[in-house]
């Protein structure tokens, strides 16, 4: 019998869903694990997303979930991976009825609340990643995790002591995280039992004490993470057994004593940080010859002597940060042969004499800090820095000091990104040089005793956002190319093809001379700050324009005018400084507008007219406005405005009195005049009354 197309295909489409329906059948998940899934389900109290709306529909298929390769017809899960997710709500217990499950991955939700103890229990879990959540409370206790390779509760509300037991069954560990939590007391003794650890992040917390010994028998560690605690004590001479530990870093804690001469020991340490503590003495020479040490940290601290350093055993010295301490003497010559040195910063020591001639051979140097010392001779330093073709960020404030700024010389920095040598007294003007730095984004020459007018070319640089000249003595008009700096101009900025220096230290024009330091150059708030000088003429209304400007900053200086009003343009403002000038006119009630608004200062000038009550002008002080005879408001400092046109008589100066004000004082004046004139008429007609009849009698 032949059989029909038609049949053949129905046939074979029969089979085909035969084998799909089987196929199902076999891959269905273990009922007791979808039970589990259900239960984390409803206690999150969001949909997550894959999972479908049929609580009895294949688990194995849900996003996020793997299972085994059994061939058995109910698979068992064994990883749930949901980071990112956006799930709310707690975990449940019925979670670790998952006992199969080797990976759970919860990380970088908004899940909160306390930590189900029974997760802890889970036999067969290797992997538990929950960091970058909202829970909150102590460490479970039992723990009983066997297997338990990584665990990480990181950046989290976690509170109370760490435990002591996390290693006593589990011997496998070789990654604990504990960062960024709120942890007290000391870290256990019972951390020598995790033999297997290579890796101990505990940075962020409140823990303080010493380091226990046994921390130090651990030789499998790779990574030790302590910063920003409130660790004391020396360092411990036994940190030599560390001997495959790649990087320590010991930052912002109370550290204090002499660095042990014991890093020869550390074959593979490539990272050493212990910026901000109280570590004092001289640098050991195992350190300064260190032969795999690429980053070295030790800022802000209390070392002394002179630095010395063995470039040629330190082959991959990428980054030396020593500053904030006591170093004294010349600069090194010998740091020239660091061929790979990348970030130099020795900023605020004692450090004297000249750049050697011989740091123009650090090729590879992007970022030079040598602010807050004693370093003089700045033509010859910059002739010199020019031939490091990459520096891209220079920082020499409150060096130089009283020196003359190289006006036009004939220097070339083309990869100059950030030039700041602020607080040094310099005199001179504005170099021309720095014309041809066409990558320049950041420029600070405040606090010096720079002079003359402020070159229109400054509003030609593509990439320019943060420019400080405040406290100095320039002349003129502002330029009008200023409101066209185009790096300002869009709320998103743009950069050189090449990227920027990370840690940027960068020291202030005011206040006490301390650093600010962020990750990134392009951080920095986008700045236009011209303050005490002598400029004069208007604010031009094409500063409008700047929206992606945060500060504006043009106090103490003569200028004149109105405030325009197309300055509520500039809808990235977080600070306006306008006062000690001459302005005249009102406060545009457009200002209402900048919501970023956080700062507002235009006291002492000339402005009338009322305060604006909405937006953020609620918050500012009354300091904001004082110093403006004309201006009202329902302040307190302030006068109403339905008085606005006759001050009280005590607030004005005695040549400024007028009986010329208000109505009631129009009416008032008026009614004395009439009163006296009936006066004088009534007493002329008694005196002719009283003469009249005299000469009667008569």
């Amino acid at each position: 019998m032949e059989y029909s197309t038609s049949r053949i295909a129905f046939i074979f489409l029969a089979i085909v869903c035969k084998a799909h329906i089987t196929k199902s059948q076999n891959l269905s998940c273990n009922s007791n694990d979808l039970t589990a899934l259900n239960g984390f389900r409803k206690c999150v109290g969001s949909p997550v997303d894959g999972w479908g709306v049929n609580p009895d529909s294949e688990c194995c298929s849900w996003a996020g979930a793997t299972c085994d390769d059994s061939t058995a017809k109910q698979r068992r899960v064994i990883g749930l991976d949901l980071h990112g997710r956006g799930l709310a709500g707690e975990i449940c217990e019925s979670l670790a009825d998952l006992d199969r499950l080797s990976t759970l991955n919860l990380s970088h939700n908004n899940l909160r609340g306390f930590l189900p103890d029974k997760l802890f229990q889970m036999q067969n879990l290797e992997v538990l990643d929950l960091s970058g959540n909202e829970f909150v409370g102590s460490f479970p206790l039992p723990i009983h995790l066997s297997r338990i390779r990584i665990l990480d509760v990181s950046d989290n509300n976690l509170v109370g002591s760490l435990t002591s037991k996390i290693c006593d069954r589990s011997h496998s560990i070789e990654s604990l995280n504990f960062a960024e939590n709120r942890f007290h007391g000391e870290v256990p003794r019972n951390f020598g039992n995790c033999t297997s650890l290579q890796r101990l992040f505990l940075n962020g917390n409140s823990l303080s004490g010493s380091l226990p010994e046994t921390l130090f028998q651990l030789e499998h560690l790779r990574e030790l993470q302590f910063q920003d605690n409130g660790f004391s004590g020396p360092l411990h001479e036994r940190i030599d057994n560390l001997s495959n530990v790649v990087k320590i870093d010991l930052s912002d804690n109370l550290f204090s004593g002499v660095l042990p001469d014991v890093f020869r020991g550390l074959r593979k340490l490539e990272h050493f940080a212990a910026r901000s503590n109280q570590f004092s003495g001289r640098l050991p020479p195992s350190l300064m010859n260190s032969p795999p040490l690429s980053t070295l940290d030790l800022n802000n601290n209390t070392l002394a002597g002179r630095i010395s350093i063995d470039c040629s055993s330190m082959a991959r010295l990428t980054s030396l940060n020593l500053g904030s301490n006591l170093f004294q003497g010349p600069l090194p010559e010998n740091l020239s042969t660091c061929h790979r040195l990348n970030v130099l910063d020795l900023a605020q020591n004692n450090l004297s004499g000249m750049i050697p001639s011989s740091f123009q051979n650090l090729q590879a140097l992007t970022l030079l800090s040598l602010s807050r010392t004693e370093i003089s001779d700045l033509s010859s330093a910059l002739h010199i820095l020019q031939r490091c073709r990459n520096l891209s960020v220079l920082v020499l404030s409150k060096s130089f000091r009283e020196e003359e700024m190289l006006g036009h010389a004939d220097l070339q920095f083309p990869s100059l990104k950030a030039f700041v040598i602020g607080n040094s007294q310099l005199k001179g003007s504005i170099p021309e040089w720095l014309r041809g730095c066409e990558n320049l984004q950041l420029l600070e020459l405040s606090r010096n005793q720079l002079s003359g007018s402020i070159p229109s070319w400054i509003g030609d640089f593509r990439f320019l956002f943060y420019l400080g000249l405040g406290n100095n003595s320039f002349t003129g008009d502002i330029p009008r190319s200023l409101s066209e700096l185009r790096n300002c101009i869009n709320s998103s900025r743009s950069f050189p093809p090449a990227g920027s220096p990370s840690n940027v230290p960068l020291l202030l024009g005011k206040g006490d001379g301390k650093f600010l330091t962020y990750n990134q150059l392009w951080n920095f708030p986008s700045t236009l700050d011209l303050s005490d000088n002598k400029l004069n003429g208007p604010i031009w209304p094409s500063f409008g324009n700047l929206k992606g400007l945060q500060a504006f900053i043009l106090e103490n200086n003569q200028l004149s005018g109105n405030i325009p009003n197309s300055l509520s343009g500039m809808q990235s403002l977080e600070k306006v400084n306008l006062s000690h000038n001459g302005l005249t006119g009102e406060i545009p009630a457009s200002f209402q507008k900048l919501t970023f608004l956080s700062a507002f200062d235009v006291s002492y000038n000339k402005l009338s007219g009322a305060v604006p009550l909405g937006g953020q002008f609620s918050t500012f002080p009354d300091s904001s406005f004082e110093g403006n005879i004309g201006l009202c408001g329902s302040r307190p400092s302030l006068r109403s405005c339905k008085s606005q046109a006759q001050p009280p008589s005590d607030e004005l100066p005695n040549d400024e009195a007028s009986t010329d004000g208000t109505p009631y004082s129009q009416m008032a004046f008026g009614i004395g005049a009439a009163v006296g004139f009936i006066w004088t008429v009534g007493l002329c007609f008694l005196s002719g009354w009283v003469l009249d009849k005299g000469q009667r009698r008569r």
